[in-house]
C-alpha cells in the first residue's frame, strides 16, 4: 500500500561519525534478517529430522522436540497465542494468504502431532471441489473483460452528461455509475480506481469541493462487496452453506438503499451550498434528444446486468451457470462495441488468475487456522464467552458488528469472513431475533441469510474505515498530490454514517432483506 523509498546513494556524502550512513544501517538490518532467518533454521531442521527418521512414539527426539510442547494448554492461553501471532505477523507487514496457513501448520504441530496435519487436506479438499466457487473466477472474467472493453468510461460519460445539469450532478453521477458498475464488476480495487481515473479529473475540473468529489467515489466504488455479483457473497454462501441466490436477492434492496442515500446527501449538500458542487455550464449540457440517443450506449451492459442477475433470481440457472452467461455476455458486449482484441482476452485470463489466486490461498489459510481453532474447543469458547455475558441477542449482534468493523481496518476482506463468520454464525443462529421497539423479528430459518446480508453491509464499512481502509488507499493511488491523505480520510465520515443508518435499518426492519429472496424463492421469511 505504501510507496518504497529508495535510499539515496552515499557518493561523494561526507559521513559523520556520530550518525551511520544510510548504506551501513542498511548492512546491519540485512545481517539481522540474515542471524534471524539462521537461528529459525535451526529448529526447523531439527524437527525435520525427527519427523523424517524417528518414531515419535518410539525413539528418542534428536536434540529436542518441540512436537506436542503446547499439548494441553487451555483454550483461553491458545486463544490469545494464536490470534496475537496473527496480529503480530500482519502488523509487521506480512501477507495474511501465507499467515494464517504457515501458523495453522505450526500450531497443528505444536499442539498435535505430525501426524495431526493430516487435517490440512481434510479442510482444503471441500473447498477446492466445491462447486458454488466455480462462479468467482467466471464473474472476475466477466468483470475484466468489461473493464478493458472500456466500457466504464463510456458509462460515466452516459451518465453524467444526464445528471451534470443538477448541483452536485457529477458526484451523483460517479455514485450512479459505480453503482451499475459494481453490478458488472463487483471487484472493489477496480471500482474505485477507475472512478478515480475518471471521475475524479471531471469533477476536481469544475471546482467540486474536495471532500465531497472522493467520498463520492469511495462509497460508490465500495457498493461491489454488497450489490451482485458480489465475490463475497459466494464465499459467505459457501461458509454458511446458504444459497448464494437468496444472498444476491437479499443484499438488493440494502445496496440499492445505500446507493439512493448517497445520491441524496451529495444533491442535498450541493443544492444547499451550490459552491461545494457547482452544475455544468449551459454550454456543457446536452439536450433531451441528445441524451436518449446517449442511452444506446447503455443498452448492452444494462441487458447483460439483467440477464446474468435476472436468470439467478427466477431460478433458470445457478449462480455458478449464470457466471459463465455472464463471461460469455463480457465478451459479446466488448464485440458489440468493436473493443474485442487477442490482447484484451489474455490481459482478462492473466487478471483473472492472479485475483482468483490470491482469494483461493486466502481461503485455504484461514480455513486451516480457523478449523484448527473450533477443533481445540474455540467455538465453544467464544460462544460460552459471549453468551455468558447474559446480554440480548441485539447487543450481541452490535458487538459483533463493532469487532468487524475493527477488523475491517487491518484484514482483507476474504480473510475476514473465514476468520470470524464460522465463529461468530453459530452463535447468532442460536439466538431469537424477534425485534426491536415492537418491529417484526426475524424468523429462526432465515437468520443465517439475514445476518449474511448485513455483513456484507458491514464489511462495505470497513472499506471506508479509517485509517486503513482499503478503498483510501486505492483511491490515494490516483488523488493529486496536492490533495492530503488527510482530506481523503475525513471524506469517508459522512458516507459512514450513511452505511451505519442503513445497517441499523436492516437489523430494525429484515424484510429489507428477506423480502426479495421470499418473493423469488418462496422463503418463509
Amino acid at each position: 500500500m505504501t510507496d518504497a523509498m529508495a535510499p539515496s546513494a552515499p557518493g561523494g556524502a561526507r559521513r559523520s561519525t556520530a550518525v551511520p550512513s544510510r548504506p551501513t544501517s542498511s548492512r546491519r538490518f540485512a545481517w539481522l534478517v540474515v542471524l534471524g532467518t539462521l537461528i529459525l533454521a535451526v529448529p526447523v531442521v531439527v524437527e525435520l529430522i525427527n519427523i523424517a527418521f524417528l518414531d515419535p512414539y518410539q525413539d528418542e527426539p534428536f536434540l529436542w522436540t518441540l512436537q506436542s510442547s503446547l499439548q494441553g494448554v487451555d483454550i483461553s492461553v491458545l486463544s490469545v497465542l494464536m490470534f496475537g501471532s496473527l496480529l503480530l505477523f500482519l502488523m509487521i507487514g506480512m501477507p495474511l494468504a501465507f499467515v494464517t496457513g504457515s501458523l495453522a501448520v505450526v500450531f497443528i504441530y505444536l499442539v498435535g502431532d505430525q501426524y495431526m496435519l493430516n487435517i490440512i487436506p481434510a479442510r482444503i479438499f471441500p473447498m477446492m471441489t466445491n462447486y458454488q466457487l466455480s462462479a468467482i473466477p467466471l464473474f472476475i472474467f466477466m468483470a475484466s473483460m468489461l473493464e478493458r472493453a472500456g466500457l466504464i468510461d463510456e458509462l460515466f460519460d452516459v451518465i453524467y452528461k444526464w445528471l451534470g445539469g443538477i448541483h452536485g450532478g457529477l458526484a451523483a453521477a460517479a455514485i450512479v455509475a459505480s453503482t451499475i458498475l459494481a453490478a458488472m464488476v463487483g471487484i472493489i480495487a477496480a471500482a474505485v480506481v477507475t472512478m478515480g481515473l475518471i471521475a475524479l479529473p471531471a469533477m476536481l475540473k469544475r471546482a467540486y469541493d474536495h471532500k465531497i468529489a472522493l467520498g463520492s467515489i469511495m462509497a460508490g466504488g465500495t457498493l461491489g462487496i454488497l450489490i451482485p455479483p458480489s465475490i463475497l457473497a459466494i464465499i459467505y454462501a459457501v461458509v454458511a452453506q446458504e444459497s448464494v441466490g437468496e444472498l444476491y436477492a437479499g443484499s438488493v434492496m440494502p445496496g440499492l438503499l445505500l446507493s439512493g442515500f448517497y445520491v441524496l446527501y451529495v444533491t442535498i449538500r450541493c443544492w444547499l451550498n451550490p459552491d461545494l458542487g457547482p452544475a455544468l455550464p449551459e454550454s456543457e449540457r446536452v439536450s433531451w434528444s441528445e441524451k436518449l440517443r446517449l442511452l444506446r450506449k447503455m443498452l448492452a451492459p444494462i441487458l447483460l446486468i439483467a440477464t446474468v442477475l435476472g436468470v439467478i433470481f427466477t431460478g433458470l440457472a445457478t449462480p455458478v451457470e449464470a457466471a459463465g452467461v455472464g463471461s460469455l455476455g463480457a465478451i459479446l458486449v466488448a464485440a458489440i462495441h468493436r473493443r474485442l482484441t487477442l490482447a484484451g482476452i489474455s490481459g482478462a485470463c492473466v487478471s483473472t488468475m492472479k485475483s482468483v489466486a490470491m482469494v483461493l490461498w486466502i481461503m485455504f489459510g484461514a480455513t486451516i487456522f480457523v478449523g484448527f481453532y473450533v477443533l481445540q474447543g474455540g467455538q465453544q469458547f467464544v460462544s460460552d464467552l459471549i453468551l455468558g455475558t447474559g446480554l440480548g441477542p441485539y447487543t450481541i449482534l452490535v458487538i459483533m458488528m463493532v469487532i468487524l468493523v475493527v477488523l475491517g481496518m487491518f484484514l482483507d476482506w476474504v480473510g475476514i469472513l473465514l476468520l470470524a463468520v464460522p465463529i461468530f454464525l453459530p452463535i447468532i443462529t442460536a439466538l431469537e431475533f424477534n425485534g426491536v421497539f415492537g418491529l417484526p423479528g426475524v424468523p429462526a430459518a432465515s437468520v443465517a441469510l439475514w445476518f449474511g446480508v448485513i455483513y456484507l453491509v458491514n464489511m462495505q464499512m470497513s472499506f471506508l474505515s479509517p485509517p486503513f481502509g482499503y478503498a483510501i488507499f486505492f483511491l490515494r493511488g490516483v488523488t493529486p498530490e496536492d490533495i492530503p491523505t488527510a482530506t481523503i480520510l475525513k471524506s469517508t465520515l459522512p458516507f459512514l454514517g450513511l452505511q451505519v443508518v442503513v445497517l441499523t435499518l436492516c437489523v430494525m426492519f429484515p424484510r429489507l432483506v428477506l423480502w426479495l429472496p421470499d418473493l423469488a424463492y418462496g422463503g418463509g421469511g
